[in-house]
């Protein structure tokens, strides 16, 4: 089986800190390699892969504004599918363009969809829905318009986040600084019941966090950590007391959630999105609705079991999980009938078009 892996190009594969599209794919080729499957991963050439390596752009254009995120993604695309006919399959982790270059090659296509932008993106995912097969990364982000293949939660490696029996006094913020993902509430909440707030993640919306963040920073009630990622990551997400969810958005999944029980850390989130599926109330965490049920919250944390928040993690989280079910669904797109790529003729047609009169109307 020699499957391609695309990636996203917005940072490197694995990323060094934030970049969940590039982790999660990077997670599932290591993992797909390790058990001897041949993955070739298309990512920034700065990427690290145990499998082969190719790639366009030399950086992630996040990490690096000279290059011009369109003109590098075209080109990242475009090396995968000009290279198409060497693989089995095509395993799209990189949102919608690549889409609509599926019907021009053969090779059958897989795209994890990591969540809808915007409405907008829809048409595209719509044409495509009878030629790809899509998987969800939670029940609660499949469209009904769509057509899926199944719904693939996230895994973590869970020996990078050891499991923490004690915790500490504060709570934690981890993600965007973005009204989405709730970086104010969380503030608000903190306030409200008295605890201190380490806050750590990707500053995303300046003006957002001009108003609402950064005035409360003050380095002892709420401090900011800024980007954090590797050992530290883990270190951060287990010495806390309960991590603070409060989105303001149907979130597609939460890797930050998965990665905080694993260590030990219940979590106090918002009813919305993929997080009833990620959370067990009472259990692991509490699913609140509204900001005075957080606070209350945060009060009975303490009744939370650590070792069964690290539990849920080991038996619905894990790499080997998720790389059990990819594998199953590879398996079995490739014993279905090939999908014809494009309509008969339609080649032979183009190849009219070019060379034909559209041709000799641009020679005149």
């Amino acid at each position: 089986m020699r499957i391609a892996m695309l990636s996203s190009i917005s940072w490197r594969t694995p990323p060094r800190a934030y970049g969940p599209w590039e982790l999660a794919t990077s997670l599932l080729t290591e993992a797909l390699v390790a058990r001897g499957v041949d993955v070739t991963l298309f990512a920034t050439r700065d990427s690290i892969t145990a499998g082969e390596l190719r790639g366009v752009a030399p950086h992630g254009y996040s990490e690096d504004r000279t290059l011009d995120a369109k003109v590098w993604e075209m080109l990242h695309v475009a090396e995968l599918f000009e290279h198409a006919h060497e693989f089995d399959l095509i395993h799209n982790q990189a949102d919608f363009v690549p889409l609509v270059f599926s019907r021009l090659v053969d090779t059958p296509m897989l795209t994890t969809i990591h969540g809808f932008s915007s409405e907008r993106i829809l048409p595209v995912y719509r044409r495509y829905d009878d030629r790809i097969a899509y998987v969800a990364i939670s029940d609660a982000d499949r469209h009904p318009d769509l057509h899926y293949a199944a719904t693939i939660h996230h895994g973590i490696r869970l020996e990078d986040f050891p499991f923490d029996a004690e915790g500490g006094p504060d709570l934690l913020f981890f993600g965007r600084i973005h009204p989405d993902k709730g970086a104010a509430e969380a503030i608000r909440a903190a306030r409200a019941t008295g605890h201190r707030l380490t806050m750590a993640g990707l500053v995303q919306d300046e003006a957002y966090h001009a108003a609402e963040v950064a005035p409360f920073i003050d380095g002892d009630r709420v401090s900011y950590l800024g980007m954090v990622g590797g050992a530290r990551r883990a270190a951060v997400l287990g010495k806390a007391k309960a991590l603070l969810h409060l989105i303001g958005f149907d979130e597609p999944f939460g890797l930050s959630v998965v990665e905080a029980l694993a260590c030990g850390t219940p979590v106090i989130a918002y009813r919305r999105g993929s997080m009833p599926e990620l959370i067990d109330h009472g259990v692991t965490g509490f699913l609140v609705d509204s900001f005075e049920e957080a606070a209350d919250a945060i009060g009975r944390i303490d009744t939370i079991d650590r070792a069964a928040c690290r539990r849920a993690a080991e038996e619905r989280f894990s790499v080997d999980r998720m790389t059990d079910a990819y594998l199953a669904l590879y398996e079995t797109l490739l014993a279905q009938p090939p999908k014809p790529s494009m309509e008969p003729g339609s080649l032979l047609h183009a190849h009219h078009v070019v060379n034909g009169s559209a041709a000799r109307g641009r020679l005149n």
